[in-house]
């Protein structure tokens, strides 16, 4: 069944490859891109099944000899990472081509956006199942240049600016990351995972040190973690909702899962688990205290996510097997919420004709179910009980207790204080929006924050940027785009946010199996034993 390992990074590229040239071709570049994502869902469930049943799975690639030459590898961490990222980026998708449809942007010259979401979906997937650095490295770039098209899609100017300190951003996390590259293989003479575990012990420890916090800057500056996360609120609000949606559920999460699988592979029994806490709590507590003081759902909720990027940190930092499984069941249940929550906010800028809570008012009353979907993945973020938020945080708080250590009952008071802060924002914002009585005038001139209205894939409005005004006397009414758009949600961009907040209430549902897998996935990573048979021959090891 290793034969299974490619498709997942090969079927989006050659998706992507089939979309570019279909792009005088809408509905099929949208069907193409529709088949190989609900292919590479079945592909992840199937490694799912397989690595829980059979164990870790390998598959080198080239004719290269062993260990030379491309691993991919899947366990329990990487398979369970890999079905909940396609899931997501199918049903993203689904919203995106529901957007397109509605506002008629069939012949849009933003065909690219098909080959380039492809893209990002096999950079995802190649990133999870890398076995070596460098082709971790090449998972990073692929992420990169898909991102920052689809970051300034349109080409307005503050989703430029947005895309340009993100690609400053990212440009200078690769070289960095190139640079550790070389300094391990210099000290080790490989960068392949499985025999970086075997030989980083026997080196000096002050250089397996300094190449442990290379690596963790690296991927620091990925995953968004204090004091290297000021970019994120500015890039994500800017995007088009199914951009910044996929994003925010999936882009920190590949740093997050890098910093997992080499801490707990190349450094185990770390000592910089207290620096990861303490890294872990400042990076809740500037989160969330920037999303409370927000007036717009979108930068709210780019807050929020760097604030909870604080929890799993705080799983890995802990580095038992109970911190950890709590570590990975938390990532699985933010890329859904939080995913679900950008996309929430699409259809409330669609039907509210904007984002900032001053501008907001009433929507309860006109759609129901809109509100629903908005409130049961705030309280799921918020931590409220029965939902996968509140799993996920108790185990993390009951791995803190076990642990006993100050630094550890530090997090757990912290992580206590961000929950009930999250609350507080995402229950303002829901109260704003959809319980209080519709502003009907505007009094006075108003600014609209640069990325506030935000327009559909394919047309941009050329009105909106920073500084530009309202006139005093216009009312507050739902935008009006120039198809004639007024304000109602298209069937298929409702039906797709629907299915990622069913996706996260599945998650609540299914807590205590999923909980036992993660346990498993957990052991698995600590013992090291299974995913170093799987990738070295035994006259290597």
């Amino acid at each position: 069944m290793s034969d299974l390992l490619p498709l997942p990074v090969l079927l989006p590229l050659l998706g992507a490859a089939l979309t570019l040239a279909l792009r005088r071709h809408a509905m099929l570049q949208r069907t193409v891109a529709f088949t190989v994502l609900v292919a590479q869902v079945v592909t992840a469930v199937a490694l799912m099944l397989v690595t829980h049943e059979q164990g870790p799975q390998a598959l080198w690639l080239g004719a290269w000899d062993e260990p030379l030459g491309i691993v991919l590898v899947a366990d329990r961490l990487s398979a369970l990472m890999l079905l909940v990222s396609s899931a997501v980026c199918l049903l993203v998708l689904v919203y995106a081509i529901g957007q397109g449809v509605s506002d008629g942007d069939e012949d849009s010259p933003l065909a690219i956006y098909f080959p380039t979401y492809l893209v990002l979906s096999a950079g995802v997937s190649n990133a999870f199942l890398a076995g070596d650095l460098f082709n971790l490295f090449v998972s990073f770039e692929m992420l990169l240049f898909s991102s920052f098209v689809l970051l300034t899609l349109g080409g307005q100017g503050p989703r430029i600016r947005a895309g340009t300190t993100y690609v400053i951003v990212s440009v200078v996390s690769s070289m960095l990351f190139l640079v550790t590259i070389a300094a391990v293989y210099a000290a080790t003479g490989t960068v392949n995972l499985a025999q970086l575990a075997l030989r980083l012990p026997e080196i000096d420890g002050t250089v397996a040190l300094a190449l442990q916090l290379s690596l963790l800057i690296v991927f620091g500056i990925k995953a968004a973690i204090f004091p290297m996360s000021a970019w994120l609120p500015d890039s994500y609000p800017s995007a088009p909702a199914p951009v910044s949606a996929v994003f925010a559920g999936l882009l920190t999460k590949v740093g997050i899962y890098a910093i997992l699988r080499t801490e707990t592979l190349l450094f185990p029994g770390s000592d910089l688990g207290d620096l990861l806490m303490v890294l872990g709590l400042a990076t809740m507590v500037t989160g969330i205290l920037g999303a409370v003081a927000q007036s717009g759902i979108k930068r709210m909720l780019s807050f929020t996510l760097v604030s909870h990027i604080g929890f799993m940190l705080f799983g890995v930092g802990l580095g038992s097997e109970a911190g950890l499984s709590a570590a990975i069941f938390y990532i699985a249940h933010h890329i859904t919420v939080q995913t679900a929550l950008f996309l929430v906010s699409g259809l409330i800028e669609r039907v509210g004709g904007s984002t900032v809570l001053d501008r907001l008012g009433g929507l309860a009353s006109r759609s129901a179910l809109l509100a629903v979907l908005f409130f049961v993945p705030a309280m799921n973020l918020a931590g409220i009980p029965p939902f996968s938020g509140f799993v996920a945080k108790t185990g993390l708080i009951q791995a803190g207790v076990a642990d006993g250590g100050a630094v550890a009952w530090t997090l757990v008071a912290g992580s206590i204080v961000t929950s009930i802060l999250t609350l507080y924002a995402v229950t303002k914002a829901w109260s704003a929006a959809f319980w209080r009585p519709a502003p009907q005038e505007q009094g006075e001139a108003s600014v609209i924050p640069t990325g506030i209205i935000e327009p559909s894939l394919g047309r941009l409005s050329d009105a909106v940027g920073h500084g530009v005004l309202a006139a005093r006397e216009a009312p507050v009414r739902p935008a009006e785009d120039e198809d004639g758009s007024d304000g109602r949600i298209p069937r298929l961009m409702l039906g797709a946010t629907t299915a990622v907040v069913v996706l996260s209430v599945v998650l609540s549902l299914a807590g205590g199996p999923l909980f036992e897998y993660t346990d498993s996935a957990a052991w698995q990573m600590t013992s090291r034993g299974s995913y170093l048979e799987v990738v070295l021959p035994e006259e290597v090891r």
